[in-house]
C-alpha cells in the first residue's frame, strides 16, 4: 500500500473508518461526515484537475473504504450510475455540485426524477442501487471539489443511459498520491 500523507481534519472520520469490519452504515457515515470540519485547504495537495474529465484523487484508503477528492471543471459530470454495494458520502468542499436522481421506468430505461444544487458544506449519502449523476454545471472557469467516502471502496459501478435500457459497467480510475506531487 502506498503511503498517503495524513490529513489532520480527517482524524475523527478515520478513527471510525479504520475500525470497520464491514461496510459503513448510511446513518453512521452521514453522522460522521456531517460533523467533519474539513476545508479545501485541508486536501489541497490532492486537488488535481483534467480538462477532459473529472479526476478521482485518492486521499486515504483502508480495507473497508476509500476517501477521494474528486475535482470537476465546469461542464464535467459523472456517468449516470449506482454504487453497486457501496455506501457513498459526498461533501461539497468548494463550488456547486448538481445531483440528479433517476428511477427505473417500466420499460427498463431510466428517467430523471429530481435535481438539486449543493453548495459548499452540503452532504449527500447514497448506497447500492440508488441511481444518480453528479455534475458541475457552473459557469466556465468555476471549479468544483467534492470529498467522497466509499465503503467498501467503489471499484466498479453500474452505468445507465437515457437512450436505452442497457446497463453498463464502469471501473473508475483512482489517481493515487505520489510524493512530490506526481501522479
Amino acid at each position: 500500500m502506498q503511503t498517503i500523507p495524513d490529513v489532520a481534519a480527517l482524524a475523527p472520520l478515520l478513527e471510525y473508518l479504520d475500525g470497520l469490519s464491514a461496510r459503513a452504515t448510511v446513518p453512521e457515515l452521514r453522522r460522521r461526515m456531517e460533523r467533519l470540519a474539513i476545508t479545501l485547504d485541508d486536501v489541497s495537495e490532492f486537488v488535481r484537475f483534467d480538462e477532459s474529465r473529472y479526476l478521482r484523487n485518492l486521499v486515504h484508503e483502508g480495507k473497508w473504504y476509500h476517501i477521494l477528492a474528486i475535482c470537476w471543471r465546469s461542464g464535467q459530470r459523472s456517468p449516470i450510475h449506482n454504487h453497486a454495494q457501496s455506501v457513498c458520502g459526498l461533501k461539497v468542499l468548494t463550488g456547486v455540485a448538481t445531483e440528479t436522481r433517476f428511477a427505473t421506468t417500466p420499460c427498463g430505461q431510466v428517467k430523471a426524477v429530481s435535481s438539486h444544487d449543493m453548495l459548499a458544506g452540503r452532504l449527500v449519502v447514497s448506497h447500492d442501487a440508488e441511481i444518480h449523476q453528479i455534475s458541475n454545471l457552473q459557469e466556465p472557469g468555476s471549479d468544483l471539489v467534492t470529498l467522497h467516502v466509499y465503503s467498501p471502496p467503489l471499484l466498479r459501478m453500474d452505468t445507465y443511459s437515457l437512450t436505452d435500457a442497457t446497463i453498463g459497467e464502469f471501473r473508475p480510475m483512482v489517481l493515487e498520491y505520489a510524493s512530490g506531487g506526481g501522479i
